[in-house]
């Protein structure tokens, strides 16, 4: 069965591990003043575009993107369960994000990741979809623990 992926509340009940499985990967190995995610209460804030992938009705990937201004949001919470990896789903939920982004009316889609080892293959992803290493954005600071990545969507 091919994965769906819509649009949802990230207050969903079934998305407890989604989000716990997230939290636990950005707190693996990143000290706690470089992290960057938002919670589930965050995620459901104005502005805010949460989507949820889903194979057979149950949540296995995660993704959201946030409106910084009218032409550039930022890439947040994306996530695929590990069990469910290397199958191209987390390439697939990059590939919506930044459909949908467009859809949206922006031009520039970026985002923040780590440096650490976790993060690689994350790192190729983005690199692999046309992101580049770019200066903190919107609200960002240099911070040896963090990439920061931006891409056009024109």
């Amino acid at each position: 069965m091919i994965p769906t992926i819509a649009l949802e509340s990230p207050l969903g009940p079934d998305l407890s591990l989604l989000m716990q499985r997230h939290t636990a990967d950005m707190h693996a190995d990143t000290p706690p003043e470089s992290i960057h995610m938002m919670d589930a209460s965050q995620l459901a804030g104005a502005g805010i575009w949460f989507f949820v992938m889903r194979e057979e009705g149950e949540p296995i990937g995660m993704g959201a993107f946030k409106r910084i201004d009218d032409s550039h949001a930022e890439i947040k919470s994306m996530h695929v369960l590990a069990e469910m990896r290397g199958r191209g789903l987390s390439r697939r939920m990059l590939e919506h994000l930044v459909d949908a982004a467009r859809a949206e009316g922006f031009t520039r889609l970026s985002l923040e990741t780590g440096v650490q080892p976790t993060f690689v293959a994350a790192r190729a992803l983005y690199a692999n979809a046309g992101f580049v290493e770019c200066p903190p954005f919107e609200g960002y600071v240099e911070d040896p623990n963090s990439v920061f990545m931006t891409r056009s969507l024109l």
